[in-house]
């Protein structure tokens, strides 16, 4: 049976998968691609001798978004004892990033600085600021650090506007918690 699958010439040889899921690949000849483990999927990648490779699937960020008050209305004074925000995480989290952002931009210059408390506990070593004249953390100067980017379900996170602008104008501040679900 020349060029089917019964193992003649031009065929896949019968004896070449030998576990359950094993599939075939090719370079110069059929070649077996050995089943993978649970949960990963079948990936093209040409560094691999076949093509072929299992991997991991993917994880994809998400956010947790939360509004510090309204679009208007300028950040009330400074406090590092009581947080604007306060909630409970609604699932473990995996913390890769934080970013804050305004509608009014800061100016002058104190920098608006915030922090983010887990179970009464900073998680940033370098909190996160936005520059003046900026609207976003995205484009500070200096990056904010996690600490502890694991966040337990159900802990209770705060979030603490430490400082606002010297020129009391930034407003509309929103925070942005950028991980994956554990």
């Amino acid at each position: 049976m020349s060029g089917g699958m019964g193992g003649g010439e031009g065929g896949v040889a019968e004896d070449l998968l030998t576990t359950k899921g094993d599939t075939h690949g090719y370079t110069t000849e059929n070649a077996r691609v050995a089943i993978g483990a649970n949960t990963q999927v079948l990936t093209a990648d040409s560094t691999e001798a076949l093509g072929l490779k299992w991997a991991a699937v993917p994880s994809s960020s998400e956010m947790v978004s939360i509004a510090m008050g309204d679009e208007t209305t300028v950040l009330a004074a400074a406090s590092t004892s009581v947080p604007l925000v306060t909630f409970n995480m609604p699932y473990g989290f995996t913390l890769t990033n934080v970013i804050i952002s305004a509608v009014a931009a800061p100016t002058g210059a104190a920098l608006v600085t915030v922090d983010v408390h887990e179970n009464g506990t900073t998680v940033l070593s370098t909190k996160v600021t936005i520059d003046a004249s900026e609207k976003t953390s995205a484009t500070a100067a200096t990056p904010v650090v996690i600490s502890d980017s694991a966040l337990a379900v159900n802990s209770l996170i705060e979030v603490f506007v430490d400082q606002v602008d010297t020129d009391n104008t930034a407003a509309g501040l929103k925070i942005y918690l950028i991980g994956n679900q554990t």
